[in-house]
């Protein structure tokens, strides 16, 4: 039992991670090697705490060792890895405990991530709890010599097309992975952290500037319209707040925003996590941000009325106002990212538009000019 969550007011079920099934598959090939006899079933205790009882599939002996799979259940999370059989293989060696990759397993190939370049991307919660699982099994049945586990995930390499794992240095496959060893649907904690990954691996590069594009929109306007390279860039989505912290943690000296106005106004009432389920404010924004412009009553009324920020500048460019509360909303961005960032770390920032009729750059902070060249 991997139990729910509340996710959107709906009882979303949990799954388990590559990292569970990777341990609990290690579990089972140990015990048929030691025992002679596949385990139908294996329990292991998650690092989060729930005990997991997984089936195992497709058991084989060979000269290789004793190999299984257990099937990885991704529950309600839209886990492009749901469903996938992740292969252990154990076998006898002289001493200690050495786990590896095999089939479908990226191996890593720039430093910055959980694993040293050239060890494969079986990160360190898994690996104890594969380390965890063979030894709890040697010693229930008194072997004192070594195991030797390989990992595969034979569909790994075609799903890392789909995953960051390029982008990130990993070649040939997907990563082992997970911290609690469940999987929490739509983890807002997960999607986190891969940004906060993204960005220490850059900052491996001893580059002192970072170029951050607030979801797709960001990424295609800023490698299309405007032309920049995008290979010190990391997309933040929603996690702008989260984005901007890792940079500095991390060193970098220079930070470049570029986002859509849909996203990039939320900051302009100091919201850095721009997720509708936050809280919305965009269209209140410019509202109040045409109010310190000089919009009368019944401009604003209109603007209230508006369902998207472009539906709103229309109103403003119609009402002569567009320029003016821009540059307030530009002042107020940078007021609340001042607040947030140290004042040894130049952040600056550029908001645009891709609407039919106005598919431009609305606004830049002072300093964003320099930082743009940069990425040319």
């Amino acid at each position: 039992m991997t139990g729910q969550r509340l996710v959107g007011g709906k009882m979303l079920r949990c799954g388990y991670t590559t990292g569970s099934c990777a341990a609990a598959a290690a579990k089972a090939a140990a015990a048929a090697l030691l025992t002679g006899v596949f385990p139908d079933a294996v329990e292991i205790r998650t690092p989060k705490g729930p005990l997991l009882t997984l089936d195992v599939r497709d058991p084989s002996v060979s000269d290789s060792g004793c190999r299984c799979a257990i099937q990885k259940d991704s529950g309600d999370d839209p886990d492009i890895t749901n469903g996938v059989l992740v292969y252990a293989t154990v076998a006898k060696t002289e001493a200690g405990i050495t786990i590896d990759g095999g089939e479908g397993v990226g191996r890593v190939t720039r430093p910055g991530l959980d694993q040293p370049p050239g060890a494969a991307a079986i990160n360190s919660v898994p690996r104890q709890m594969i380390r965890d699982a063979v030894s709890g099994v040697a010693e229930g049945v008194g072997y004192a010599g070594g195991l030797s586990v390989v990992i595969d995930i034979p569909d790994g390499r075609r799903l890392a097309q789909k995953t960051f794992n390029p982008h990130l240095g990993i070649e040939g496959g997907i990563s082992v992975l997970g911290t609690s060893g469940i999987v929490e649907p739509m983890s807002d904690e997960a999607l986190a952290e891969s940004i906060r990954v993204e960005i220490r691996v850059l900052a491996e590069k001893q580059k002192d500037a970072i170029l951050i594009t607030l979801g797709n929109y960001g990424y295609d306007f800023a490698s299309g319209p405007m032309g920049l390279s995008m290979e010190d860039n990391v997309t933040c989505s929603n996690f702008i707040g989260t984005a901007l912290d890792s940079a500095v943690e991390n060193g970098f000296r220079r930070v470049l925003l570029i986002g859509h106005i849909g996203k990039l106004v939320k900051l302009g009432i100091g919201l850095f996590n721009t997720h509708s389920k936050n809280g919305d404010g965009r269209l209140e924004t410019l509202t109040a941000c045409a109010l310190q412009a000089g919009a009368d009553l019944d401009l604003l009324r209109k603007l209230a009325s508006c369902v998207t920020t472009d539906a709103a500048l229309d109103v403003l460019e119609s009402a002569g106002l567009l320029d003016q509360t821009l540059s307030v909303l530009r002042g107020r961005i940078s007021f609340y990212i001042g607040r947030r960032m140290p004042d040894s770390v130049q952040t600056e920032f550029v908001c645009f538009s891709n609407s039919e009729s106005r598919n431009c750059v609305l606004f830049r902070s002072d300093g964003a000019d320099a930082l743009i060249n940069r990425w040319r």
